[in-house]
């Protein structure tokens, strides 16, 4: 994945996140790769991107694999979730 200001690419290898510092101009170059950390992070959810990088380039968003519990089967992504609390917050309301 590139990351937000392209300027570094970073990829998984097994359970090692890498990455690498880019320049894309008359010619592509790339740093030494290097080991961002390594853990046990679930790998292709039904065919699906299974990680993603913040906005800002320092976070990723990954789902830990749990020791003691299966893989999950789903998963529930909510969308506009604060107008509904806006407008659930809101009939409570004496008018």
């Amino acid at each position: 994945m590139w990351a937000p200001n392209g300027r570094e690419l970073f990829w998984r290898n097994g359970d090692k996140v890498m990455a690498a510092g880019v320049e894309a101009n008359a010619t592509f170059v790339a740093t030494k790769p290097s080991l961002l950390f390594s853990a046990a992070y679930m790998r292709h959810w039904q065919g699906l991107p299974d990680w993603d990088i913040a906005p800002d380039g320092k976070r990723f968003l990954m789902i830990k694999v749990s020791e003691t519990e299966s893989a999950p089967t789903h998963l529930n992504v909510v969308l506009n979730w604060f107008e509904e609390l806006k407008n659930k917050s809101n009939t409570g309301q004496k008018r």
